[in-house]
């Protein structure tokens, strides 16, 4: 009977014991099936895809992280990655037994937790949720993430997982980042040598990399091909090649690779955190696909033109941006001379006085009041009496005037400020600013006489896409840097919309716009000065329009063909006046090189006139019809119904006195237009 109450006591002991450990356990299993999978991923580098898809950079975040598929990992890792960490990995459920209840005992001998028996699946927990203190807190957060990745996880996926986030030191997290840091290679590309070297790595990276101590490295390496010969995962040939085998390790140089556009690459980040209504760290170490517009060929131009036409020992600075004018992309962008110096992008953050690359905006808005290329108005110093009892008297450049009535073609071709101040009061300045919001200019304008002179603060990329907007024919546009972004699961999450181009502003009236700008290269145009593009007009080779501007501490130079629009600034960052001529020089050069450059990989397009706009011949000192006495006719658009009604009496048959033929005929003001009226009455 006594041995009968024994037995039953310790039956029931043991059955305690079991119901003691197993219904916790069993709570364990049933809540991590209720919560499901953990997501496998940590954080990943974010990559950058050029307009060809081809790869120029990426963010890393504060690590490098890349994730590649287990059959993108040579496969001498993943053995010696085993063999060194988890001899058992495919037989466990997460837990090997028999390493947890060797290193308890000797925890509790030592009365420490230093001593760990963590399996791949238990690293890779830790990995992904947990710190790395060693308290028994974490180590039962520990377990519980082990039990519900070995539930909903194959253990190849386990396997991939851990071999994309250990760490291997030196900001390398996974084997993809560690094989290019360590030896310049892909994953898959690893010998056996370089594979156990790897693998000798996470135990201490510190104290096993090999870039800090290469003999503690090597001892380990050997020790890992010791286990696989041992394991039979090697033979003794293989074992003794690997162990004697010199390794090519990366140069120091080699990791540092030159950045393909980093301001271009700061805007990509910038407008993906905008679009995607993250912070930018997010993105960074998201691993997202950034697919972008970069052209890398105009980009590689647009910096070599940079960097051939200013001094290096000049502390001038420039922004500029190249866009396809029909769809709003950046094709390539330089915000700065160099970024290792400054990381300040000088063509989207920085605001400056586009001095007369302005104009074109105030001249569509005379274009919808009535004005037409032949319009006349005298050019000559004039002080401006404004309504609050001020004088304000502009000055063309170097103090040059006709002194005589100019068409409006040969005062955008000149860039006669007189004239544009005289439009612009007449029209109102209300005109010019409801037209700059048009062209999408949406800085802070000031209603004041001088706006007309760009007298306000703007922006390259505001200019470009304005200007963007006349060589497309007025559709609306917005300037991006990117065509579509695919997050770490391979799911589209943005993509730039496919929608019809939504006409903003009069077709007609821009096309006469941009042949009006193309007037600044035209030398027919020559008056009481040259067209402002002289000094780059021989190099051209194509058809082009633009306008330059200068202010005191501003230079620019903005201009297109139907493929491409590009915008140049150049300035100091301290707003210092430009007094060198070269620097004033600089903004057209550049502009000219590139586009010359970007040009020859571009088809020949022409622009088609559209209905309604007919091309007379005009003489542009009388603005009148061209005769065939009229020396220098140039040809100019007009709207139907707008075109002038008088030839040129200029220029008249040689029938008299030779040197009175030299003389201009006296004005008849019987044959004035209205707005000449106007002005010469009140100015």
């Amino acid at each position: 009977m006594k041995r009968f109450i024994l037995k039953y006591k310790l039956l029931s002991g043991l059955i305690g014991l079991v119901l003691l450990i197993f219904i916790p356990l069993g709570g364990v299993y049933f809540a991590s099936f209720l919560m499901g999978p953990p997501p496998l991923k940590a954080e990943q580098n974010t990559i950058y895809y050029s307009a060809a898809d081809a790869v120029i950079g990426e963010e890393k975040g504060a690590e490098s992280r890349y994730w590649v598929g287990l059959d993108e990992i040579s496969p001498y890792l993943k053995k010696a990655t085993l063999a060194i960490e988890d001899q058992h990995f495919y037989e466990h459920n997460g837990f090997d037994y028999s390493r947890i209840a060797a290193a308890v005992l000797k925890n509790v001998k030592s009365g420490s937790l230093s001593e760990g028996a963590s399996t791949l699946t238990q690293q890779y927990a830790r990995n992904l949720y947990l710190s790395f203190e060693k308290t028994w807190t974490r180590k039962l957060k520990e377990a519980f993430y082990t039990v519900r990745l070995e539930m909903y996880y194959s253990k190849d996926e386990l396997l991939e997982g851990y071999l994309n986030t250990i760490y291997y030191g030196h900001g390398a997290y996974g084997a993809e980042a560690a094989s290019r840091y360590f030896f310049n290679k892909s994953a898959d590309e690893l010998t056996l040598a370089e594979a156990a070297m790897l693998a000798a790595v996470p135990k201490g990276p510190s104290y096993y990399s090999p870039f800090n101590n290469l003999e503690n490295a090597t001892k380990r390496q050997h020790q890992i091909l010791y286990v696989m010969k041992q394991q039979g995962q090697i033979n003794d040939q293989e074992y003794y090649l690997a162990t004697h085998a010199k390794l090519d390790y990366a140069k120091p140089s080699q990791h540092i690779k030159k950045v393909v556009a980093p301001y271009f690459q700061d805007t990509v980040l910038l407008e993906a955190a905008n679009k995607l209504d993250l912070d930018q760290e997010k993105i960074r170490s998201g691993g997202y696909k950034i697919y972008t517009t970069l052209n890398v060929t105009m980009q590689e131009k647009l910096e070599k033109q940079v960097a051939d036409t200013i001094n290096p020992a000049s502390e001038i600075q420039t922004g500029a941006i190249g866009m396809d004018p029909e769809t709003g992309a950046i094709r390539a962008l330089v915000g700065g001379r160099d970024y290792s110096k400054s990381k300040f992008n000088r063509a989207i953050r920085a605001k400056r006085m586009p001095g007369s690359t302005f104009k074109p905006f105030l001249y569509y808005a005379a274009l919808t009041h009535g004005y037409t290329p032949a319009t006349m108005l005298m050019s000559k110093p004039t002080a401006f009496e404004l309504s609050d009892g001020h004088v304000y008297q502009p000055s063309n450049f170097n103090g040059y005037y006709a002194y005589k009535p100019i068409t409006l073609a040969q005062a955008l071709a000149l860039s006669d400020n007189v004239y544009a101040v005289k439009t612009n009061l007449f029209l109102g300045v209300d005109k010019l600013i409801n037209s700059a919001r048009k062209f999408g200019i949406d800085s802070k304008l000031p209603p004041v006489p001088s706006l007309a002179l760009g007298t306000a603060t703007v922006t390259v990329e505001d200019m470009v896409t304005g200007y963007g907007i006349i060589a497309n024919g007025g559709q609306q546009i917005k300037a991006h840097t990117i065509r579509k972004i695919v997050d770490r699961n391979g799911d589209v999450v943005y993509e730039l919309p496919k929608e019809d181009a939504k006409q903003i502003l009069d077709k007609k009236k821009l096309f006469i716009l941009a042949d009006l700008m193309k007037g600044m290269f035209d030398h027919s145009l020559d008056g009481y000065t040259a067209v402002t593009g002289s000094p780059v007009s021989n190099e051209l080779t194509r058809d082009y329009a633009g306008k330059s501007g200068t202010t005191a501490s501003d230079s620019w130079m903005i201009g297109f063909s139907p493929n491409l629009v590009t915008g140049v600034w150049v300035g100091y960052d301290d707003n210092r006046e430009i007094d060198k001529t070269a620097e004033h020089g600089y903004a057209k050069d550049i502009w000219a090189d590139f586009m010359e450059a970007a040009h020859k990989e571009l088809p020949k397009v022409d622009t088609d006139v559209p209905e309604g706009v007919v091309g007379v011949w005009i003489d542009p000192v009388s603005g009148g019809v061209a005769t065939s006495y009229c020396p220098n006719g140039t040809l100019m658009y007009f709207e139907k119904g707008n075109v002038p009604s008088k030839h040129c009496t200029k220029h008249l048959p040689e029938d008299g006195d030779s040197e009175k033929k030299k003389e201009d005929p006296p004005e008849d003001d019987g044959n004035k237009g209205v707005f000449e009226k106007i002005f010469d009455y009140l100015f």
